[in-house]
């Protein structure tokens, strides 16, 4: 990328990426400033927990899972390139680190990894790019981070017509492998496209950088490739290109719901000359509640029409697709009256009750992330790793409801196989600041733990006082 000042750009993108290693129209980077999460046992969830599952919903492209600890979620969006016989595939993915393996190299620590991408039809590869990349961090916590911290992105030049789109990631240090295949219509933009030569190119989520004037140029952007950004704390931006529009003419910008329901309306105007324009927009992320969405650019006198899927999370980790699923994993959190008027509210008012709520139980409102919900978040996860029961996720059972509402005890009776009085298993949980004792019993002897009805009780009444003092 001749004339990108990588450095400019890393210092204003407000997710803060690191450059590990760069090329020519490509580069690969590193997120930093947030502190990594540990890992945690893996175990059979929900779809609510998983976030490729919302992914693929959204048309993109994800690889790994199964026995592979490495995995990708990837997107492919296009632009016109200067040849009229081809297209700009603008390829992007993101994958944790904590898929690699890291080693010691002076003072970091240092993974590497392969990438290929095949565009392919039938039999015949037409383009195929392969990479090595590198990835160094500064911690062994760095290391193990959870949430898709790195971001890997390519402009390859492709024939427009059907093709299949092949990916495959290799962990050049470990056993990691992670591949996907998915067949597209590459687009033909600019010359020659569209209603008298006019035409929109894919709207392209982006963390910061410049667009570009010439098609023969490529853009110089830091993209976000799963268009995911955490509720209130950035921005979503977007850059988009027209062809055959000059600057000045008006393109109408929508967000709308996946019923339809326009969340967010605003009209830009394209800058440049002819043959290319181009806009941005940034949106701040609390404008809507959190959940899938859709981008729509439209030249109304041209009658073009361009989108791209969005999703508005919790964090890099929480992939929620809409309201009902956000609800149903905040069932444990302590403003329950402010969830029921968000449950009660009309589509229209969901971002605006969603904010209220947001705001109500920030208890640091200075900083740009809700700590409550940050830590309400954390147990749960670890709470659905740890107290999985045949046939129940985690945060599901009477363990996790509690390791939820009231973190984990300061006591663990556990007796293991043993059997208690009347073959009735057993586990004592203490908590000694709150002079709590709560026992769980397995009547059945299937491994599903019950507080006993004392305990229920008990716990009621403390959760109760613990409430009046947050």
């Amino acid at each position: 990328m001749p004339g990108f000042d990588l450095e400019q750009v890393i210092r204003r993108c407000a997710r803060a990426l690191v450059l590990a290693v760069a090329g020519i129209g490509c580069g690969q980077w590193q997120r930093s400033g947030t502190e990594p999460r540990p890992a945690t046992p893996s175990t059979t969830v929900p779809a609510l927990f998983d976030p490729t599952a919302v992914y693929r919903s959204m048309g993109y492209m994800v690889g790994g899972g199964g026995n592979s600890p490495l995995s990708f979620i990837g997107s492919v969006r296009y632009l016109a390139h200067s040849s009229a016989d081809s297209t700009l595939a603008v390829f992007a993915m993101t994958l944790p680190n904590r898929g690699l393996s890291f080693h010691k190299s002076g003072t970091d620590y240092v993974a590497d990894y392969h990438v290929d991408v095949v565009f392919r039809r039938g039999d015949v590869v037409e383009r195929q790019i392969s990479r090595d990349e590198t990835v160094a961090v500064h911690s062994l916590k760095e290391s193990v981070r959870e949430d898709e911290s790195i971001v890997f992105q390519q402009f390859i030049p492709v024939r427009p017509g059907i093709t299949k789109v092949q990916v495959r990631v290799r962990d050049r240090n470990g056993p990691g492998i992670a591949e996907v295949e998915q067949t597209d219509t590459v687009p033909r933009l600019g010359r020659g496209a569209g209603v008298e030569g006019k035409s929109l190119g894919s709207p392209i989520p982006f963390y910061d950088g410049t667009g570009r004037e010439q098609t023969d140029a490529l853009p110089k952007l830091v993209l976000n490739p799963r268009a995911t950004v955490p509720y209130g704390e950035d921005l979503l931006r977007f850059y988009f290109e027209a062809y055959g529009l000059g600057g000045g003419q008006p393109l109408v910008t929508r967000i709308v719901d996946p019923s339809g329901l326009e969340l967010w309306r605003d009209t830009v105007m394209l800058t440049g000359v002819l043959p290319l324009a181009s806009a941005e927009i940034a949106i701040e992320s609390n404008q809507f509640p959190v959940g899938l969405a859709e981008l729509v650019v439209e030249a109304p006198g041209a009658g073009l029409e361009a989108r791209t899927p969005l999703l508005v999370s919790l964090s890099d980790e929480w992939a929620i697709a809409n309201v009902q699923d956000l609800l149903d994993l905040l069932r444990y959190f302590s403003r329950q009256d402010l969830l029921a008027k968000l449950r009660r509210a009309a589509p229209e008012d969901r971002a605006a009750v969603w904010r209220e709520f947001y705001k109500a139980t920030d208890p640091v409102p200075g900083t740009a992330t809700n700590e409550a919900l940050d830590v309400y978040f954390q147990r749960l996860r670890s709470a659905n790793g740890e107290f999985q029961e045949p046939g129940i996720p985690g945060w599901r059972t009477e363990r996790g409801e509690v390791f939820i509402t009231l973190g984990g005890p300061d006591e663990v009776f556990n007796p293991g196989s043993q059997v208690a009085v009347n073959d009735v298993r057993l586990i004592r949980w203490r908590y000694t600041n709150l002079r709590l004792t709560l026992e769980f019993r397995d009547e059945v002897g299937f491994g599903q733990y019950r507080l006993t009805p004392e305990s229920r009780a008990e716990y009621s009444r403390v959760l109760a006082q613990v409430r009046q003092h947050e």
